[in-house]
């Protein structure tokens, strides 16, 4: 497992308004597992690591290098799709388990949650047949909660992270990496996305200090790493937001779903926050380094107090009123 740091400059710039003793971002964790393939889908261990997970990580190679093998030569699209078709055979012969058992229940009694359940499982054994991944179906928030509990593989939203050789001008290369490639459209899709990295970069950076990562960046035309492209690009893909609570102990991020509700965001910071809740007091984080304190803030009426219903949004700034 790996875990990286969200970067967000706006917590870095709201952090020197009140030098806390501690700044706390977010962060992702990564699994690194074995190639998926039809045989390591058998292995229940393995499997059960990948249904736990929240989104898959491709990782594609577009580069040539004969010292590194490669079966039937580079070709991105053809290595996606064969993932893919595994991925969905896997979803496929589970539900075809799931239907077996659920015929037999109906045959002993017509129950409606039954039924609805093989009419489901029925459209997804279609979708999959016809070789769409079920990230792609449409479904109702209640066919979503009918399904959560299969954690099928190809429902997961997809990061296809395209690991690209070393070159010059490796900014120019990263930006036009999806169309190069082509790419671009299997990462439109719906809950896909594309990401590029040059690891053979990524590794010496990983060896540097924060100047000399700079220096280095710089050398190839790129502002950030592949890293926190990759980290940000992932945050995006689970729906995530970010909203802060600041005081001269700590500045920190929390993540939350976008469009939680105020009292859902108190939650994540403390079950105590949400059970206790009676407001909260919010404020955009750049309205607060405009205004240069929270006093200030307050004095100008760009810090308000909301409901528990209020849509916590990115970049907020939240502190919570309780009674517990």
């Amino acid at each position: 497992m790996g875990v990286a740091k969200v970067p967000d400059v706006r917590l870095d710039r709201l952090a020197a308004l009140y030098n806390p003793r501690k700044l706390t971002h977010t962060s992702v964790e990564y699994l690194d597992v074995a190639a998926v393939g039809q045989e390591a889908l058998k292995e229940t261990t393995y499997l059960t690591t990948l249904r736990t997970v929240d989104a898959l990580a491709h990782v594609v190679r577009t580069f040539d290098d004969p010292a590194i093998p490669h079966v039937d030569g580079i070709d991105p699209l053809r290595d996606i799709r064969h993932v893919e078709l595994d991925l969905m055979l896997s979803d496929l012969g589970q539900i075809e388990k799931r239907l077996e058992r659920l015929e037999k229940d109906l045959k002993r009694m017509r129950a409606p949650e039954i039924e609805k359940e093989h009419e489901l499982l029925q459209l997804c054994k279609t979708q999959l047949e016809n070789e769409q991944p079920l990230r792609e179906l449409e479904l109702t928030p209640t066919d979503e909660k009918r399904l959560r509990s299969f954690m099928f593989l190809s429902q997961k939203p997809v990061l296809y992270v395209l690991n690209i050789g070393e070159c010059a001008d490796l900014g120019h290369a990263i930006e036009q990496g999806p169309e190069t490639y082509q790419l671009s459209a299997v990462a439109s899709r719906p809950n896909a996305a594309a990401a590029v990295v040059c690891a053979k970069v990524e590794a010496e950076l990983a060896e540097m200090s924060d100047d000399e990562a700079a220096d280095f960046l710089a050398s190839y035309n790129l502002q950030e790493s592949g890293l926190v492209r990759l980290v940000r690009k992932s945050y995006e893909l689970l729906g995530l937001i970010s909203f802060f609570t600041l005081g001269d102990d700590e500045c920190r991020a929390w993540t939350v779903p976008r469009a939680s509700r105020a009292v859902e965001a108190a939650g994540a910071i403390h079950t105590d926050l949400e059970k206790h809740f009676i407001r909260a007091e919010v404020i955009r984080w750049d309205a607060l380094l405009e205004a240069g304190s929270e006093a200030k803030a307050r004095a100008k009426g760009t810090l308000r107090l909301e409901g528990k219903d209020y849509p916590v949004q990115d970049g907020d700034v939240v502190h919570i009123r309780h009674s517990g």
